[in-house]
């Protein structure tokens, strides 16, 4: 059985073998334990979020991790970037850590407010796209390479460039057929074209020549400018449309940072554009990058019919794979076709079942990560697309996972989160069952009851009955377990 370990980074910009705490630079936290463990599982998934983008890696093999386990709030400043690394590994090695680290993590929820829907939820967006670095620039290039004057122990050498197109240049600085020089040296080929970018005109602020075709500068000489308004955004991104999978990765990969830094409410209006064909053919190959997945399940989902659908059911309920990066794009976007049709498929494949036949007819053990990638897709359709299904199915199907310990703590934090607070007495069951005697479930029942406490309406001086029920349970738990309602208590968000 698999079990998971969560940890919050507040602006920290790696993952090494540190202790955690070495990179957390502002967060509330109380660190139990800075350790080194071994970890010995074959396989450890990573998984890292930026708001809600996301990218996700395969830690394969053993290693030496460097882990602090602590108890923080998560509560979301807009235009903070925060990272989440979630590792899942095989229970033999969480038994293991259990007996090397005093505590778990705990991840609090935020329980008010809205959803703030920022960039595609399974894309991985880089810094900056090439339109905002051009945006940035003040003199954008093609030019020839003509050589140069290798580095020395006094000088980085030098690197001569004609040029030969010009995409950007403030105030006419340069002129087609000019020469200039860098000062660096570049090991360039004659009969190539380099892209020339920076800020002024000093030299030795430019950004490293990067190779291009005539194809790729067409691309980018001709690619629309960050845009303010919503309707010239939508306009904007359709530009991408045709360039998400060039041959050239210049190109189809900055295509798709556009479409991975897209807020959804802009990608949306595009769907009557999108390659419906050709998206179905990207979902089913198996040489289409696997970063890209999440995205093309997506675009496929919200422009999708039947036939697409069918073909996605099959990659769904097909693993080739422990561990499939951007599934739950995938199964979102099959949600966004089928509707409850297709959540009765998820609920019976993903969270209700522990195996699944492989296209061979063998039975194997359904990874965990499918089962994660399902809870995903009903967080998806909960937060972005709220009026596709109802809202108590969706709680319904989220209860599902409460029966593994696994993710229970995760699922009591999500129904809080969505108010349902008719799984009190199955909580309190839990409390007490062995299977479920780990402080972080123990932690996220009681913040749920508090949480289900204190949802009344401002000025009503009678409280409604769950709130009285909650109230109940929280003063069973005070009493024969005092400790562990204290600590939920002093790391809630208020």
């Amino acid at each position: 059985m698999a079990a998971v370990c969560r940890a919050v980074v507040s602006g920290a910009h790696r993952f090494r073998t540190k202790p955690l705490s070495h990179f957390l630079t502002s967060a509330r936290l109380l660190v139990n334990d800075t350790s080194d463990w071994q970890c010995d599982s074959p396989r450890t998934v990573a998984r890292f979020e930026m708001n809600s983008r996301r990218f996700e890696r395969i830690l394969a093999g053993s290693g030496r991790i460097g882990l602090a386990i602590a108890m923080m709030v998560t509560e979301g400043i807009p235009g903070r970037r925060q990272w989440v690394l979630e590792i899942d590994w095989e229970r033999s090695v969480w038994d293991c850590v259990m007996k090397r680290i005093t505590g778990l993590l705990l991840c609090s929820v935020l329980i008010s407010g809205t959803a703030v829907l920022t960039a595609c939820p399974f894309c991985d967006a880089p810094s900056l796209t090439l339109a905002e670095q051009i945006d940035q620039a003040g003199h954008l290039l093609l030019g020839r390479w003509k050589g140069g004057e290798k580095p020395t122990n006094e000088s980085a050498g030098t690197a001569a460039f004609e040029i030969v197109s010009i995409g950007k240049s403030k105030g006419d600085a340069f002129h087609v057929g000019e020469t200039i020089e860098l000062p660096q040296y570049i090991a360039g080929d004659e009969k190539a074209l380099y892209i020339l970018m920076g800020p002024e005109t000093r030299l030795i602020d430019w950004q490293v020549p990067v190779e291009a075709t005539e194809s790729s500068w067409d691309y980018i000489s001709r690619m629309p400018m960050p845009k303010t308004e919503e309707t010239e955004k939508i306009e904007r991104l359709a530009y991408f449309i045709d360039y998400l999978q060039h041959p050239e990765l210049i190109v189809s990969n900055d295509a798709y940072a556009e479409f991975a830094s897209a807020p959804y409410e802009i990608i949306t209006p595009l769907k009557d554009r999108f390659p419906r064909e050709k998206l179905r053919q990207w979902v089913m190959d198996a040489d289409t990058p696997v970063t890209r997945m999440g995205l093309y399940g997506l675009l496929l989902g919200l422009c999708g019919q039947e036939e697409d659908a069918v073909a996605m059911k099959d990659k769904i309920l097909h693993p080739d794979a422990d561990f499939r990066l951007g599934i739950e794009g995938v199964m979102s976007g099959y949600l966004l076709i089928t509707g409850e049709e297709g959540l009765r498929v998820l609920e019976e494949s993903k969270m209700m079942s522990r195996t699944y036949v492989d296209k061979d007819g063998n039975e194997k053990k359904l990874p965990f990560s499918e089962t994660y990638a399902a809870m995903q897709t009903l967080r998806f359709m909960w937060t972005y697309e709220p009026d596709r299904l109802p809202k108590e199915r969706l709680k319904e199907s989220m209860r599902t996972l409460l029966s593994r310990p696994e993710l229970a703590d995760l699922v009591i934090a999500d129904l809080a989160r969505w108010k349902d607070w008719g799984v009190q007495d199955r909580l309190m069951e839990m409390y007490d069952q062995e299977e479920f005697d780990i402080p972080s479930i123990k932690r996220a029942v009681v913040r749920y009851l508090i949480y289900c406490n204190k949802d009344v309406e401002e000025g009503s001086e009678d409280l409604p009955e769950y709130a009285v029920t909650a109230a109940k349970h929280l003063e069973v738990l005070e009493e024969k377990d005092p400790k562990t309602v204290r600590d939920a208590r002093r790391f809630l968000i208020r």
